[in-house]
């Protein structure tokens, strides 16, 4: 177009013409609000997709954070009711029922709550 102007060959190739023309005949307005609402169209969803990739992080980082949580807490009791009933310790002693109980009761409530805010969400 730019070499078609610079020759004058061409209809419409004339860029004050066709200024002059789309001034005169009210085109300018029309395609102005027609880029101005595809720009908003754009910036509406820019702005949704940046929202869903930032929902994603914190989901993500909020389940290695509950991951960690419970590799940390429940490791070491899991590991001490194991060594207990290893090391030759009956079943029925208080320690190892209690460090028992501990390791069924704690990842249930865990998985309780984890439900209960899935289901909150969800509804």
């Amino acid at each position: 177009m730019v070499a078609g102007a610079a020759n004058g060959s061409g209809a419409g190739t004339n860029p004050d013409r066709d200024l002059a023309a789309s001034l005169r005949t009210g085109t300018a307005d029309r395609d102005r609000e027609v880029a101005q609402s595809t720009r908003r169209v754009v910036m509406a969803s820019a702005g949704i997709i940046r929202e869903q990739k930032a929902g994603r992080k914190r989901v993500r980082a909020i389940a290695l954070a509950s991951i960690l949580v419970f590799i940390f807490v429940l490791g070491p009791l899991i590991w001490w009711a194991v060594d207990d009933l290893i090391a030759g310790e009956r079943l029925g002693d208080l320690t190892s029922e209690f460090a028992l109980w501990a390791c069924i009761l704690c990842p249930a409530l865990l998985a309780a709550a984890v439900v209960a805010g899935w289901l909150r969400r969800r509804s």
